[in-house]
């Protein structure tokens, strides 16, 4: 089931597309530069990213076809930059990228030891890996939601499954980056400073990311239900203020292979 909606995804657009642009920042250009890009969303970004690195080929990929269908019907016609159908699980590439880019998306795929190993492999040499994932695992609004998974009657409802927890440390980033051959990897531990109109406004962020995971798992009532009690208490744990202060961790990573 494709849970991905890009009109609430959107929703917090500008607050999104800061740390794009800061990971974009850290790229180094290339002539010619061959991209993909992993978890391209709506696309919009991928245009951007494209555009400035005024790259010979770029490729989006998001497993979300409504995603992808924004993404088409957005981007004007360029035949250097193509969207497809498909999960970073099954990417598979062998020395043929300059730059593999992903923006607030490995965090959804388990064992990143192995994920940067593929990735690093689809480079060419002088390569760069550049991606950032949320670091909020610690944050009420992720602990809530993975409580509930062990609390019934959504514990049965779920069947046994808990949402993974892939991402790792930042200094262990930079040892497994240098591991697989990023002789000076770039790793930064940045919390976002994002202004929200109220608390309540943390639950629809939420209803456009994290939680979409959990909503394929259970019933459009079960769900609904999940959603009632998680919005009571998320915002039990959250102080209520107008304008609502809403610190986001994340992690950026940006290396470049020997040439």
């Amino acid at each position: 089931m494709d849970t991905w909606n890009p009109t609430l995804y959107e929703r917090f657009k500008r607050e999104r597309e800061q740390p794009f642009a800061d990971l974009l920042a850290l790229i180094e250009p290339v002539r010619s530069m061959r991209i993909f890009d992993l978890g391209c969303g709506a696309g919009h970004l991928t245009r951007r990213l494209h555009d400035t690195l005024d790259a010979a080929e770029t490729v989006g990929l998001d497993r979300s076809a409504r995603m992808l269908d924004a993404a088409r019907t957005a981007a004007p016609p360029d035949s250097r930059l193509r969207f497809e159908l498909g999960t970073i699980e099954s990417f598979a590439a062998t020395d043929q990228y300059d730059l593999i880019f992903s923006n607030a998306a490995l965090h959804w795929v388990d064992d990143h030891e192995g994920l940067l190993a593929r990735l690093t492999a689809a480079l060419r040499p002088g390569g760069q890996l550049a991606f950032q994932v949320p670091a909020m695992h610690d944050h009420a609004s992720h602990i809530v939601a993975e409580q509930l998974t062990m609390t019934e009657p959504f514990r049965t409802a779920f069947g046994g499954w808990h949402r993974p927890q892939p991402v790792l440390p930042p200094d262990e980033y930079a040892r497994l980056l240098f591991r697989l051959g990023f002789p000076e990897p770039r790793v930064r531990l940045v919390i976002y400073p994002h202004l929200l109109a109220d608390r309540d406004d943390v639950i629809e962020w939420m209803k456009g990311t994290l939680l979409t995971e959990y909503e394929k798992h259970l019933a459009p009532d079960q769900f609904a239900e999940l959603l009632e009690v998680y919005r009571q208490r998320v915002l039990a744990r959250l102080p209520e203020e107008r304008p609502f202060f809403f610190p986001f961790t994340r992690i950026m990573c940006c290396a470049r292979l020997a040439a």
